[in-house]
């Protein structure tokens, strides 16, 4: 089995597992917020509903990316993972603002407000404890996985223990001071915690598809990898982007100009596996060389030494 293979298998292990414990109880909140009159207990219950349809998008994710590369997808279908984290953090977005539009309906509302059924703690409870060991499974095999979209969802999760703390709080303060407009305020708080983090994953999801590296360090090892190998000098115009967990890097270097065809190929590789020893998780790697002293017009594209601070 090759390890493209042994990515996805965890990433469909994971996804099912999440897709059955979220499930569980999100039918649990829903139901109870329903029948024991808690709206923040609801609000509870349809985010842990996004994470069963977050969990189905996975599973779909992971079909699409376990296909091998096609003429019109040459570098594989590794990005669908970006597509589906997008996709995730919109989920998520949607349900915060249609639980702030809810809150704020409530708050305003003059409809005689009730206390909610002390049966909301016991649940709330539970969902603390059940979110945190999904959380830590998710995390777990999502950094195993090198899979954005797990550790993305592993995220949305942990969040999702503190919304549980907070609704059980505001539960606690509801009983204690028989205020059940605070159960309201609670779901409101709720409301924008969710919209915050579906921002965060957005803003996450973006830097790989639009080609970017989420950490730009990964330039400075490059850097110090053409450094150690004797003949290449000056690199420069380093491009890197992630396909997946993968990273596809194209630079220039410099070397001797009279040296033959045959030692400038061997510098380029040892160039190349230099930065596969310095730089975990490679798919491949362009080099070029020049001869050096080479005028260079001013690139758009790529970084220089020196510009990463």
């Amino acid at each position: 089995m090759d390890r493209s293979d042994s990515r996805n298998k965890i990433i469909v292990r994971a996804s099912w597992v999440s897709t059955v414990g979220n499930f569980v109880l999100s039918a649990l909140k829903i139901f109870t917020g329903i029948f024991a009159g808690s709206l923040a207990v609801l609000s509870d219950g349809i985010d842990s509903a996004t994470d069963v349809v977050i969990s189905i998008v996975m599973l779909f994710t992971a079909g699409i990316i376990r296909r091998k590369p096609s003429p019109r997808y040459v570098y594989s279908y590794q990005k669908a993972e970006g597509v589906a984290t997008m996709i995730l953090s919109l989920v998520i977005f949607y349900a915060g603002i249609q639980m702030l539009f809810a809150s704020i309906g409530r708050i305003f509302s003059e409809d005689p407000r009730e206390m909610p059924g002390f049966i909301t703690i016991w649940v709330t409870v539970f969902s603390i404890g059940g979110k945190l060991l999904l959380s830590m499974y998710q995390y777990r095999q999502g950094r195993r996985a090198g899979s954005s979209l797990l550790t993305a969802n592993a995220k949305n999760m942990r969040n999702d223990v503190v919304i549980s703390a907070g609704v059980l709080l505001g539960l606690f303060f509801t009983f204690i001071l028989r205020l059940p407009i605070l159960d309201a305020v609670t779901s409101l708080l709720i409301s924008f915690f969710i919209i915050r983090t579906s921002v965060q994953i957005f803003i996450d999801a973006n830097v790989e598809l639009m080609d970017g590296v989420k950490d730009v360090k990964v330039y400075d090892r490059i850097f110090e990898a053409v450094d150690r190998v004797e003949g290449a000098s000056n690199p420069h115009r380093v491009r890197s982007r992630q396909i997946g967990n993968m990273y596809m890097i194209s630079l220039d270097v410099e070397a001797d100009g009279g040296i033959t065809l045959l030692e400038a190929h061997a510098i380029a590789e040892n160039v190349e596996q230099s930065i596969r020893d310095t730089v975990d998780d490679v798919y491949d790697i362009v080099v070029h060389v020049e001869p050096a002293g080479t005028a260079h017009r001013k690139e758009i594209y790529g970084i220089d030494k020196g510009i990463i601070k």
